[in-house]
């Protein structure tokens, strides 16, 4: 899941933006391509009204952006390119004058705190469940 916190009208299309940072999420974290990960790698775009954001300088140019991935899914090679690649994406759907203030977290869920369809599911059960419906795509 990707969190967007920015200031309203910064981002001219926050619906092509939201679906460029899902995809690039799910390519750096090297996830089969297959529905479950489609569906439930989402981002959210959140346009917050002037006067909501303020760095100590009084400037609402800025972004924060959070990150949840399921525990270890991204390594430190991963995590640079989730920073990079994010930010990036962000900086050009804006007028790219906020690129050095767009601040990228990255959180884990523990394992069993990633819920899908209802139940907080632990690592292991998310793989299963991927390795069965790429199961069920491949006829086998």
């Amino acid at each position: 899941m990707i969190d967007v916190y920015i200031r309203a009208g910064k981002i001219d299309d926050t619906g092509a933006l939201a679906r460029n940072l899902a995809t690039t999420l799910m390519r750096i974290e090297g996830v089969p391509d297959i529905a479950m990960f489609r569906q439930n790698t989402a981002a959210f775009i959140h346009e917050l009204p002037p006067g909501s954001i303020s760095n100590v300088d009084g400037d609402e140019d800025c972004c924060r952006v959070q990150v949840l991935t399921n525990l270890g899914a991204l390594d430190r090679a991963k995590q640079l390119r989730v920073v990079a690649e994010l930010t990036g994406l962000i900086a050009d759907a804006t007028d790219d004058s906020i690129r050095d203030r767009i601040w990228v977290l990255l959180t884990e869920a523990p394992d069993g705190g990633w819920g899908l369809n209802g139940h907080a599911n632990t690592n292991e059960e998310l793989v299963a469940a991927a390795r069965a419906e790429l199961a069920k795509g491949s006829g086998a």
